[in-house]
């Protein structure tokens, strides 16, 4: 499942394994707020089953089903949260650490290009919907 991801995608089979070896896995019910705006954020998560949405205050920005991610931003700024996420169904996740993510890229630099690959494109897909 760590393939279908964009920010993965570009990896060796290899390379899925090891990645997917560091993971935690955990699961969380319908409802259950995973992340919160504002909090410091420490780690990337994958959605392995269910989905998730963003959200800020009743606003939802994007809803993620298996395949996507989020919280990547942190691995590279350190910054708290800019939204809530929470589980909209019974949702299982793949979490990643910033240091088990920058461990995992300084030896397989490959990661990098599908996360500023897929940085750019929500990058993007934003600056389209201020613009209309």
């Amino acid at each position: 499942m760590m393939g279908a991801a964009p920010i993965f995608s570009g990896l060796s089979d290899r390379q899925l394994k090891s990645i997917a070896r560091t993971a935690k896995i955990l699961s969380y019910a319908t409802g259950a707020r995973i992340v919160q705006q504002g909090e410091p954020g420490i780690a990337m998560y994958l959605v392995l089953r269910g989905s998730v949405e963003v959200r800020q205050g009743a606003r939802v920005l994007a809803r993620l089903n298996a395949g996507q991610f989020f919280g990547e931003m942190t691995l590279v700024d350190e910054q708290p949260r800019s939204a809530d996420v929470v589980a909209v169904d019974p949702t299982e996740c793949a979490v990643l650490s910033r240091w088990e993510f920058w461990g995992f890229a300084r030896t397989e630099p490959e990661v990098l290009e599908g996360m500023m690959r897929e940085m750019a494109r929500r990058l993007r897909a934003t600056d389209k919907a201020l613009s209309e």
